[in-house]
Order: C-alpha cells, then sequence, then structure tokens
C-alpha cells in the first residue's frame, strides 16, 4: 500500500517568471533528506494550470532523477479531457514516474458513469497506476463513497487523495474500502482524524516546508502513538490552517520565500498576499 507523507511540490519561479530550477532540485532534495516517502510535483500546488507542457515534462524528470529510485514519484497529469489525461500519463510514464495523480475532471461536471469511465480509461490506456484526487472545493465536483469503492475495486486504481473535508464521507468510504486500496488525507490538518479512522497517510502541502515535523507526525500515527502525534498536530495546527488564508499555493510560497527557499513570485491568475494576510501568516511560528 501506499502510505506515508507524500509532498505536493511547489514550482519556485524566477523573477521573470521562469522555472527556478536550481530552487526546484534543492526543494526535492531537502523532501528527501526530510524523510518523506513520496514525490508529487506539478499537482495544483505546482500551479500546474499555468504550466506549459515542457516545463510540467521538465519537473517530472527531474523528481524521477533526483528520487533515484528510493522514493516514488506521482505525477499530477490530471486534466478534464480524458484523451489529454492519458496522453499526459504517458508521457509521465516515459519520464519514470511511478503513479498519476488524476484529480475529478473539473467544469464540465460529468455524471457518475462519466466519472467512473474517465479513470478507468486513464488507469487502462495511461502507463500507470491512478491516485485519485477527490477536491470539489477546486473542481466543483464530489466522488462518492460508493462511486469511490466502484473504482478501488479496478486493479490499476490504486489511491485517492481525498480533500472532501466531510468527515463522514471519509469514514464511510474507509469502512468498507478494498484492504489493499490506499486513502490518503489531501489536506494536512485532516490527518490525524483521518489516520485514527484508518488513512495511510497524506499528500501534504506544509511538508514543503517542514517535512521532518510531517514524517514525524503520520509516524507517530502509523505506529499508534496518538499523544506524540495530536501534540505535534497541536503545534503545527496554525500553520496548516493559515497556509490557507488565501488560494493555495500562494500562503505557502509566501512562507517559504520569507526563509530563502524560493521567490516569490506567480503565475496569474495568481497574485500576491494580501498586506493584512500576510502578517497573519508570517507571523505564524511553529
Amino acid at each position: 500500500m501506499i502510505q506515508g507523507v507524500f509532498t505536493a511540490l511547489i514550482t519556485p519561479f524566477n523573477k521573470d517568471g521562469s522555472v527556478d530550477i536550481g530552487a526546484y532540485r534543492d526543494l526535492v532534495k531537502r523532501q528527501i533528506d526530510g524523510g518523506v516517502d513520496g514525490l508529487v510535483p506539478v499537482g495544483t500546488t505546482g500551479e500546474s494550470p499555468t504550466l506549459e507542457s515542457s516545463e510540467k515534462e521538465m519537473l517530472i524528470e527531474e523528481a524521477v532523477k533526483i528520487a533515484a529510485g528510493k522514493i516514488p514519484v506521482i505525477a499530477g497529469t490530471g486534466s478534464n479531457n480524458t484523451k489529454a489525461a492519458v496522453e499526459a500519463t504517458k508521457k509521465a510514464s516515459a519520464l519514470g514516474a511511478d503513479i498519476t495523480l488524476q484529480v475529478a475532471p473539473y467544469y464540465n461536471k460529468p455524471a457518475p458513469e462519466g466519472l467512473y469511465r474517465h479513470f478507468a480509461e486513464v488507469a487502462e490506456k495511461g502507463d500507470l497506476p491512478v491516485m485519485i484526487y477527490n477536491v470539489p472545493g477546486r473542481s466543483g465536483i464530489n466522488i462518492s463513497p460508493w462511486l469511490l469503492n466502484k473504482l478501488a475495486l479496478h486493479p490499476k486504481i490504486i489511491a485517492v487523495k481525498e480533500a472532501n473535508g466531510d468527515p463522514r464521507q471519509f469514514q464511510e468510504f474507509l469502512s468498507r474500502r478494498p484492504d489493499n486500496f490506499s486513502v490518503l488525507s489531501g489536506d494536512d490538518v485532516m490527518t490525524l482524524p483521518m489516520m485514527v479512522c484508518g488513512a495511510q497517510g497524506v499528500v501534504s502541502v506544509a511538508s514543503n516546508m517542514f517535512p521532518k515535523e510531517m514524517v514525524e507526525l503520520v509516524r507517530h500515527m502509523a505506529e499508534g502513538r496518538l499523544k506524540e502525534a495530536l501534540a505535534l498536530h497541536n503545534r503545527l495546527y496554525p500553520f496548516f490552517i493559515n497556509q490557507f488564508i488565501e488560494t493555495n499555493p500562494v500562503p505557502i510560497k509566501t512562507y517559504m520565500a520569507q526563509r530563502g527557499l524560493c521567490q516569490e513570485v506567480f503565475r496569474l491568475p495568481l497574485s500576491e498576499l494580501s498586506s493584512e494576510n500576510r502578517k497573519i501568516l508570517l507571523s505564524t511560528s511553529v
């Protein structure tokens, strides 16, 4: 099973808006040194909607090279165009990615049958095992526990990044999911409660900044040290909340820029934090 901490990598940019590949390489190495269990390049946290295909491929390839087979690379190759998702997944496979992260098709909002066929098509033709990403707040569509259970029976659909935010929904699915199907929190603040209910870990934004702490939190939970996990969760909680004070990844990149890990540069339509939220975020201590 897939378990542990998987960092949803930011994409650092230079002042001119180009990809800062040096900062990206340093970020990936820092994640590996911090003990994370996997890397997730070119997802939403990586500003994938504004990356060119060539940039996405470069970032996936660099993550694969640096990981060097030590930990898996889960490439964000999702789309609301099934054919495009298949082709991007094939390319990621050729570049050495281990798994694909597939977001629910956004904007066109297919019916359950269309959703099932979309994910099954990617799984069957994309040359990579599939991790589904359920994030209704971004995609505008929710994958129900019933549909997720049906998808989990597909031999090449192996995990879900669950960011629905509804405890009843993830608990309902966790109570009936196949034994070999992994459930990862898609929201740092929900990592502890989801793992209490049986999840295997988290696809984390916070681990960009705090890889060692997130690894420690998840390992405490996995090994049954709830008291220690709760203490660390409470320590990180203000950051978990404030990293979403505005649209991700603006806050996390702002926080990291203040610590010299990247530059505070975004691609439109994303822009800098408001001055008030900036003060709140940067005053967050961990």
